[in-house]
């Protein structure tokens, strides 16, 4: 870029995660694009700098600013792009945005109870879970009112899952071989946010309004669990379906990202993040 140019340029803070932090080899850079620029035009100056990036980008997500948004999005001086690489459980397919039922408080670990005797706990944490947390999570949640609470543990196994996309020559190289543990890495801002969007959706579509999802990250050992979640409801069959879309979603949509770690190496496992709610 020239001289004059530099001088108009935007400056545009980016955050890589997972597989592109490691073939990048660094977390942060600021890259330089023209004024009108979009967020596709942020991808084009980093993979200038990294060509090894650029076979992902069919994969990639895109957050702006702390929210998920389109290549097409315009950006201004000083803004910052996260590049969403494949997450833990994701899915390609889209749907459009359920109406919520009013704004979540993403960040906060617990919303504090509402008139409508809401209570969410949404948390990142990299503690392990201690032996009680469903029971603990409960404890928090329940309600005298509450005639079902449905609690469910994702737990590190030794099968391997699907590799994300870009991952298949390392997942042919351990075929065969036991996962010996799993690494989460996160972007918790986003990924709370998500959270909280999701217990807005679940509110809507079963009138559960007691909820936990909390996530591990960091190294989780086989047999120890990487995510704990909760639904309190007056009746069994919405806690049990706002149990499922509550795991289901936060693997395909918040950026959270899953390694399996094997003796001699690790594979990224996953699919491109969901953007909006399942359909329905």
């Amino acid at each position: 870029m020239s001289e004059a140019a530099s001088r108009t340029a935007l400056r545009v803070h980016v955050r890589l995660f997972a597989m592109q932090r490691e073939l990048a080899g660094t977390r942060a850079l600021d890259v330089e694009v023209a004024p009108g620029a979009t967020i596709e035009d942020a991808w084009s100056a980093l993979v200038a700098r990294y060509p090894v990036l650029a076979p992902g980008r069919p994969a990639v997500r895109f957050a702006h600013n702390g929210a998920y948004a389109p290549a097409s999005t315009a950006l201004a001086d000083g803004d910052e792009v996260a590049m969403i690489p494949p997450v833990s459980g994701g899915a390609c397919e889209t749907g459009s945005p359920a109406d919520a039922d009013g704004p979540a408080a993403p960040g906060a670990p617990v919303e504090p109870e509402a008139p409508s005797g809401r209570v969410r706990i949404l948390e990142i944490q990299e503690a392990p879970f201690p032996p009680t947390m469903l029971a603990d999570l409960s404890a928090r949640l329940a309600t005298p009112e509450d005639g079902a609470v449905v609690g469910f543990l994702g737990v590190t196994r030794r099968s391997p899952g699907t590799p994300a996309p870009g991952q298949e020559a390392a997942a042919a190289a351990h075929e065969g071989r036991e996962v010996h543990a799993l690494e989460y890495e996160a972007l918790p801002e986003l990924a709370l946010k998500v959270m909280g969007e999701i217990a807005d959706e679940i509110a809507t579509r079963f009138g559960v309004q007691r909820l936990a999802i909390v996530h591990r990250t960091g190294e989780v050992p086989l047999g120890e669990a990487s995510v704990a979640i909760v639904a309190c409801s007056p009746h069994r069959d919405a806690a049990f379906e706002a149990a499922r879309y509550a795991i289901d979603e936060t693997k395909a949509r918040a950026p959270i990202w899953k390694a399996e770690r094997f003796t001699d190496g690790k594979v990224w496992i996953g699919e491109p993040a969901r953007e909006a709610p399942r359909p329905g």
